[in-house]
């Protein structure tokens, strides 16, 4: 069987030198054949039909950016042909046309293969509670595939498909990515049009994304993104190309008390691993307070939201009750002890933790946790189904109802070979900022993608951003305490660069916070000092500039890369008392060795 790799990337490649998508699709069709999980699909397109919509695309067109890309689509989705089940086959309709999401994908050149499994209904976290065979883990068919998007996440890690689209409202996309070595992309709440989606919980659910790799994620993200007239619950947001990360990252990861494996030593020791590789990457830490948003989390089942749920299928169950795994059943029956006053409860709880996250996430970048605390078996579901499911989502059911976006990617292996990795988290229209810093853990880790560990492909080239550029050299640097002023006005960065051997660099007097002073000298007497450049709209230079206190000013900074750019130099005057710091090279090593 021929070794195609269906990376987007290697496809376009390959199509670009003569390669058919009718050819890839055979591959596929092959190796479903070869792998016979009958748990993966509930529906599947006939090789035939789906080489004729490959035969259909014509000659290769570079401007359809999935031209020729298979892919899987979760059975709560409207795929026009295929059944919508959602799980159960009493509630099964056949839609006349695709989800808005799907027809994007199709518009884009993507040649859907079939509807893919999941906890019925989409509730569970854990992928077998499907009334046939559920999907088998990649790694080991003794543990959970993961859920809802249990059958989305296997055909991905299986490499039967390039991508694949899940749903998730509690975690739905992110778990079944971290027990299957994938990346698991879950958007800003309203981003991707949710027309045409079965509904779990309406208000909060999102279109997700599984990849192997983060730049297939973030392509796929984009060409949904468009605006639907007709979905009232998308609140749109535009992106361009994956932005760089940032050189350093200040995260943002749950303090000691918080932190629950319950009992799994391999899991507690993976997590420790991808934090020694985060800052290794230039990372610094800031534990959190998790209480007040595992309590939101809480609210998610426990709480009145669980009557989302029970609206969305209300009708059907009150004619089909039987037909409904008496799981799911006593899940989503359990709105009915609820009131309409505890809702409003629990809705000015959930104002308070929203308020706190607001806080928490603006002196941060990132906010990273386990994607999961400890991967069950199949066996531990038999004997308890609910206690496995719940701890699943510990670090993932209170991400949506506070408005975040998420993203899990996979990092060092458990000692046991079994896949681990991070998820990262940011306030909403933040996607690009926490899927660029997810890029780079995930090439950092080398642990490639899906059940093969498939190396990923080279990186795509990072979009530009657009405005006026910025130089910083002090607490206004990634990672450094001032930088969320930068990021609150939009801010991207761009790069980190040295400027020209032309400059003296200082501490100034005063304070705190301290400040630095740059102050360019004759050529050959400065040193070069490291600083980063940051995009801001006009207008946002502009309202930062204000802000800019003596004896700072605004200048032009010669970098070494031969680029000029606007930035901080210090007034003569203010060096006044102020100690010379050039030896240094710049403030960030500066803060580090004069506070040891």
């Amino acid at each position: 069987m021929e070794d195609l790799s269906l990376d987007i990337a290697s496809l376009r490649q390959r199509y670009a030198a003569g390669h058919t998508p009718a050819a890839t699709i055979d591959v596929v069709y092959d190796r479903i054949e070869a792998l016979a999980d009958p748990g993966i699909f509930l529906s599947l397109a006939t090789r035939e039909a789906a080489r004729a919509a490959a035969v259909a695309l014509g000659t290769y067109d570079p401007s359809r950016p999935l031209w020729g890309v298979p892919f899987a689509i979760k059975d709560n989705i409207d795929a026009a042909g295929f059944p919508t089940t959602a799980g159960c086959e009493a509630f099964a309709y056949t839609p006349a046309q695709n989800a808005f999401a799907v027809q994007c994908l199709i518009d884009a050149g993507a040649i859907p293969i079939g509807k893919t499994n999941l906890d019925q209904f989409a509730t569970g976290l854990v992928g077998v509670r499907t009334p046939g065979t559920a999907p088998k883990n990649a790694f080991d068919p003794n543990i959970v595939p993961g859920g809802s998007s249990s059958g989305s996440a296997v055909a991905v890690a299986q490499d039967l498909v390039s991508f694949a689209l899940g749903t998730d409202t509690a975690g739905s996309g992110r778990v079944p990515a971290a027990l299957n070595n994938l990346v698991g992309l879950k958007p800003s709440v309203g981003a991707v049009s949710s027309r045409g989606v079965v509904p779990a919980c309406k208000s909060i659910d999102c279109v997700s994304i599984f990849a192997g790799n983060v730049d297939d994620a973030w392509t796929i993200y984009r060409v949904m993104t468009k605006a639907d007239a007709e979905d009232a619950f998308q609140r749109p947001i535009r992106f361009g190309a994956l932005p760089q990360a940032t050189p350093h990252w200040r995260c943002g990861v749950p303090r000691a008390a918080d932190l629950e494996f319950f009992g799994d030593e391999k899991a507690a020791a993976a997590w420790q691993a991808s934090c020694d590789m985060l800052k290794s990457m230039g990372a610094s830490f800031v534990e959190i307070d998790m209480t007040p948003l595992l309590a939101a989390a809480r609210l998610l089942y426990e709480g009145p939201w669980v009557a989302e749920r029970h609206a969305a299928i209300r009708g059907f169950l009150a004619t089909n009750r039987a037909d409904v795994l008496p799981v799911t059943r006593g899940i989503i029956e359990g709105a009915l002890k609820f009131s309409a006053t505890d809702a409003f409860d629990a809705a000015y709880q959930m104002k308070d933790f929203e308020q706190y996250a607001h806080r928490v996430m603006g002196s941060i970048d990132a906010l990273v946790v386990p994607s999961i605390p400890t991967p069950p078996t199949v066996a531990d579901l038999e004997r308890d189904p609910l206690t496995p499911n719940a701890r699943l989502g510990r670090w993932t059911n209170f991400v949506n109802l506070l408005d975040m976006c998420a993203i899990a990617v996979p990092g060092p292996f458990r000692s046991d070979s079994f896949p681990a990795g991070v998820t990262l988290i940011a306030p909403r229209g933040q996607d690009a900022k926490i899927a660029a810093l997810g890029d780079a853990f995930h090439r950092r880790a080398g642990v490639g993608s899906g059940k093969s560990k498939r190396a990923l492909p080279p990186p795509a080239e990072a979009a530009k951003p657009k405005g006026l550029e910025l130089v910083v050299v002090g607490a206004h640097l990634s990672g450094m305490a001032l930088n969320h002023e930068l990021q609150t006005l939009g801010a991207q960065f761009s790069r980190a660069v040295k400027t020209e051997p032309s400059y003296r660099f200082y501490a100034l007097a005063g304070g705190p916070p301290k400040r630095p002073g740059l102050l360019r000298v004759a050529n050959g007497a400065g040193v070069a000092i490291d600083t980063e450049v940051w995009t801001l709209t006009p207008q946002a230079f502009g309202t930062f500039v204000a802000g800019i206190p003596a004896p700072l000013g605004i200048g032009t900074i010669l970098l070494a890369d031969g680029t000029r750019a606007k930035g901080f130099l210090a007034e003569p005057e203010g060096l006044v008392g102020a100690r010379e710091i050039s030896e240094f090279g710049g403030w960030r090593r500066f803060m580090t060795e004069a506070s040891t």
